[in-house]
């Protein structure tokens, strides 16, 4: 996958991501989109919707054991500014969804689904704006985990496993529903509290977006613009700087990487970007860590600067969760900071050795 693409389909903090087609041909074993709708779906700070749509995307078929119950499922969760068919990009499915490989899509039933406010489920740009509920990790999390226990019927999981924002939800998952799924497999991601580097970055794009002047609480007429241009620095926090000086090594071409990063945010809905960055308010997994009872394997990058591992706060918190492992991939001419994450390449003979350790 081009570094270009990589960049923009990444990026933590807006939505800079090439819209991926709703009508795309199915590529997979039985691929097919569904939607589930919650009535009066109860958000945890109080507030409700009268109908929450959650959109996924599904691969392979369900095996069913003995009692007559699903045994082959897994749950892939998307980033901060992507969707459920992120995981259908060729560095991805290309890598873990053919014949042999971890996520073989003739053997596992996988359930790829868009959280709150991205892709086709419910978001602010629906219509209700700023009244729309402030969701937050959790609430996307049991809007899911619905999704599958109602809506598909599924009462264990083989597997979950989430990169950078979905491997934030990977953590609580294990926390909140200790006994549904086998294993653990966060990506990208640490298990403590949002702060530092993490979250001033996050600050900074939630104060362009409120102090925008067109903006207007969120009831805009006019679609607040004067964000878009403070808007690719969420890249330049998470690109490998020397990825990103080898595509923009003169001063032309960084103008024009910077032009279209601009212009990616600009197809983006403020609201809808401002409540997906604010989801995060409240993420705190540490002092639950100790509920895990999966076997979990964490998943870094050295050149990571979202998740920075000279911060060393994954070896300890691990240390919490019997029999949990932590692989931190060294920088290489591959790696891309905190998108290698959407390299499956790198990091998929880990997840191949960590699932043959499950059966």
């Amino acid at each position: 996958m081009p570094l270009q693409a990589v960049i923009i389909l990444a990026a933590l903090s807006f939505s800079l991501a090439v819209a991926l087609p709703a009508t795309a041909q199915p590529t997979w074993p039985n691929q097919r989109d569904g939607d589930f709708v919650i009535r009066n779906f109860l958000f945890q700070n109080g507030e409700t919707l009268p109908e929450l749509k959650v959109h996924y995307t599904v691969l392979g078929t369900p095996h069913r054991n003995q009692a007559g119950e699903i045994d082959n499922a897994v749950l892939l969760l998307h980033g901060t500014s992507g969707t459920g068919k992120n995981w259908l990009l060729p560095s991805l499915a290309g890598e873990l969804f053919g014949a042999g490989q971890p996520l073989d899509a003739a053997r596992h039933f996988i359930v790829m689904p868009d959280g709150i406010g991205r892709g086709g489920s419910s978001k602010p740009s629906d219509g209700l704006r700023a009244k729309f509920p402030h969701y937050r990790y959790r609430d996307i999390i049991a809007s899911q985990y619905r999704l599958l226990t109602e809506e598909l019927g599924i009462k264990h999981l083989r597997l979950v496993l989430g990169s950078s924002m979905g491997g934030m939800h990977t953590w609580l998952w294990g926390e909140i529903y200790p006994d549904f799924m086998d294993g653990l497999v966060p990506i990208a991601s640490q298990p403590i509290e949002i702060s530092g580097r993490n979250w001033i970055g996050r600050r900074i794009a939630i104060e362009a977006i409120r102090r925008d002047p067109d903006w207007n609480e969120g009831n805009y007429t006019t679609k607040p613009t004067r964000y878009i241009y403070t808007a690719p620095y969420s890249a330049l926090m998470t690109e490998n700087p020397v990825r990103l000086q080898e595509l923009a090594g003169t001063q032309l071409a960084a103008d024009s990487l910077y032009q279209k990063w601009v212009a990616e945010v600009a197809k983006g809905d403020p609201n809808d970007q401002l409540y997906g960055i604010e989801a995060v308010i409240g993420y705190n997994p540490e002092p639950e860590l100790g509920k895990i009872k999966a076997r979990l394997l964490a998943i870094n990058f050295a050149d990571d600067e979202v998740n920075p591992p000279e911060l060393g706060v994954v070896e300890p918190a691990i240390s919490k969760i019997k029999g949990a492992q932590f692989v931190l991939v060294p920088a290489s001419k591959d790696t891309h900071g905190h998108f290698t994450h959407l390299r499956a390449a790198i990091w998929k003979p880990y997840l191949a050795a960590f699932l043959k350790e499950l059966n």
